[in-house]
């Protein structure tokens, strides 16, 4: 079949794009993705007088949204124009850093030493009435900070990034639509922030409805979650969650607000005011990572049930909050193949779909656990020991899902929902951590 190119792609697919995030869940943001990369000087567009907040001296207008694929490396961090894959902007940067998408289809939170640096993709929209204006501009590694000894998880739900340190227990909170303006006055304009009775390896999710889901647990371990209201009240807690880890906010098909949590023997999910524990029924069988999509009511998440065990895994969880159930499914239906959680994301449709160590990617219906397709994409690879050693990682952008394999420098485009590779780019470098922004 015929694919056509990726901004007229991902109008269709699905009935709207979507972003998801594959190191913290949130929820997706509809985008419409540039069908061309035309562009137009910004003074030559029409008789407006529109100003461009923050925007770089050399700002281009373009005909419309123009996402954005961030990726690491051993040295430095790639931005790359996720229809094309042209390389926007190489930024040298020392270190083992790590990327969290920062709210606002713009800017990305990197962990870096001394916290977290925020990154400026080049890339956004502005409302204008009734229709919006889109810009991009040179990609840069801005002076703006989130200071954290130690910058663990960055989570943005309900347009709330939180900041997590885990050096400290510190949690910061921000406005995610509100970047702009704090790059542009050089400081943070905080709106919550609460500090762990522990510092802790952990993560904080805000709300708009004024809670703040944080974890609980020490320098010898975590045990559980608590959500707590505008004041700090603790409004829901429990400690029945060995080695918590991975989180997941989102709004189901009934408008419910869930905040939820994964636990060496099942999850955590928190209703308003009390909590409820969805047990595995085995000692060890840890979901370290979870993904949600908004309007649906399933989460995937990993499994694994060697406590001993490397990052490798074969099994994956399809998890039912309001059924309080938790339903384990084989993805490679027997095939020798395994995953790591940096192949793992959702369609924007609701799809859990997987990346095999066979190079295959599967896309499997999250109500029923069944393969819907397996395409080939990359070649075959093993899962390292180390998992900061680069490896085969996924994440989704405006209807398409994006591929690396570090071990031949290319960046692949999926069009999971036609069931073929869009298009292969070597990008030049052995790529680790990616994320994409909107625009």
């Amino acid at each position: 079949m015929s694919i056509a190119p990726l901004g007229t792609r991902a109008a269709t697919i699905a009935g709207a794009s979507a972003l998801v995030l594959a190191l913290a869940a949130c929820s997706p943001e509809e985008v419409e993705v540039a069908a061309s990369s035309d562009a137009v000087e910004h003074e030559a567009h029409d008789d407006h007088d529109h100003e461009t907040e923050g925007a770089a001296a050399a700002t281009t207008e373009m005909a419309a949204q123009t996402p954005r694929i961030v990726v690491t490396y051993d040295g430095g961090i790639l931005v790359l124009d996720a229809n094309t894959l042209e390389t926007e902007a190489d930024i040298a940067l020392a270190g083992f850093n790590r990327l969290n998408v920062a709210g606002d289809g713009r800017h990305v939170g990197v962990s870096t030493t001394g916290g977290f640096q925020i990154l400026d993709a080049g890339t956004w929209s502005q409302a204008h009435g009734d229709h919006a204006h889109h810009f991009t501009s040179e990609p840069a590694l801005t002076d703006l900070r989130v200071e954290a000894e130690i910058p663990g998880h960055l989570v943005v739900h309900d347009g709330l990034a939180a900041f997590f340190d885990d050096g400290t227990g510190q949690v910061t909170v921000v406005e995610a639509d509100e970047w702009e303006h704090m790059v542009e006055e050089g400081h943070l304009d905080v709106v919550r922030s609460y500090v762990a009775a522990a510092a802790h390896h952990g993560v904080a999710v805000a709300s708009d409805g004024g809670e703040l889901l944080v974890t609980i647990g020490d320098e010898d371990g975590r045990t559980g979650a608590m959500l707590l209201g505008e004041d700090d009240a603790v409004l829901a807690s429990s400690e029945q969650c060995p080695g918590v880890h991975g989180e997941t906010a989102f709004t189901t098909a009934d408008g419910e607000e869930l905040f939820m949590v994964g636990c060496e023997d099942g999850a955590l999910a928190f209703h308003g005011d009390h909590v409820h524990k969805i047990d595995v029924g085995l000692e060890y069988a840890r979901t370290g990572n979870l993904h949600s999509v908004d309007g649906h009511g399933i989460v995937l998440g990993d499994r694994r049930t060697d406590p001993e065990g490397g990052i490798d895994l074969t099994e994956i969880v399809l998890i039912d909050p309001e059924a309080e159930s938790i339903t384990v499914v084989d993805p490679f239906e027997g095939e020798d193949a395994e995953y790591t959680w940096r192949g793992l994301a959702r369609g924007a449709d609701g799809e859990s779909l997987v990346l095999g160590t066979d190079g295959a990617l599967r896309v499997i219906d999250s109500a029923t656990g069944e393969v819907l397709r397996s395409i080939d994409v990359v070649d075959a690879w093993e899962a390292p020991e180390e998992w900061q050693t680069a490896h085969p990682a996924l994440t989704v952008l405006a209807g398409m899902a994006y591929v690396t394999e570090p071990a031949t420098g290319t960046i692949h485009i999926v069009d999971y929902v036609g069931g073929e590779v869009w298009k292969s780019v070597e990008v030049g470098v052995a790529t680790n951590e990616i994320a994409g922004v909107t625009g």
